[in-house]
């Protein structure tokens, strides 16, 4: 009898180092600190300005079990008609940020603007933990709202309008600058694998005009605490 208790609790800790580093590795809800959204508001690149952008972050991770931190959407704004000029890469905390499943997507903000990131089509999760559809899949969602130059800056007040009116228009009016979460496009150049800055919408700021160049309106969330 001793014998068979013995051995129980050898097979018992051997199992348990393979179950403890399992938890680590997969976090899931609460440990979730980057998704990419599943869905946006609805309007095209009318997000309610930044704030309800904040706000589409909050809901989505408090709704997947991440609730108790502070979401902010990687958005920038222009310094245009008096509104103040905010850089994305400045909204977001300083890391390290990981996904649903517990990997890495970079240790602070610098890594993320570096080619050392590791933002891909595998690893940049909706908050539910799933793929995001991107180039080659029907529909492709790959062109992520960022309104940002590839370091994670805004573009200047003087530039043509970059942020479809600091995410506040839905018309035809506008257009929004987007990077490929799946780094993928035409060419291999890096403006087209850019996972933050690739290039502008076509036809305005609405729903369809995103969709017309293989977006829907999604952007990413960051926890900043």
């Amino acid at each position: 009898m001793r014998v068979s208790t013995r051995r129980s609790l050898r097979i018992l800790a051997a199992s348990l180092p393979i179950f403890v580093a399992a938890c680590a590795a997969t976090p899931g809800g609460g440990g979730t600190t980057f998704f990419v959204t599943s869905a946006g508001p609805g309007k095209g690149a009318d997000l309610s300005g930044l704030a309800g952008a904040d706000r589409h972050c909050q809901t989505l991770a408090s709704a997947a079990g991440a609730s108790g931190k502070t979401w902010r959407a990687y958005l920038s704004t222009q310094g245009k008609d008096g509104a103040q000029t905010v850089n994305a890469r400045d909204r977001i905390g300083t890391g390290p940020w990981h996904n649903a499943k517990g990997e890495l997507i970079a240790r602070d903000v610098d890594q993320l603007h570096s080619p050392g990131n590791n933002v891909t089509k595998q690893t940049a999760l909706d908050e539910k933990g799933q793929v995001v559809a991107g180039r080659g899949d029907k529909p492709n969602r790959h062109d992520i709202l960022t309104g940002s130059r590839a370091d994670g800056s805004a573009f200047a007040p003087g530039d043509p309008d970059m942020t479809c009116g600091n995410w506040t228009r839905s018309g035809a009016e506008g257009a929004v600058v987007v990077g490929h979460h799946d780094r993928q496009g035409p060419t291999g150049d890096p403006w087209a694998t850019s996972w933050n800055s690739s290039h502008q919408s076509r036809g305005g700021c609405s729903q369809e005009a995103l969709r017309g160049t293989g977006g829907d309106g999604l952007f990413y969330c960051f926890a900043a605490n």
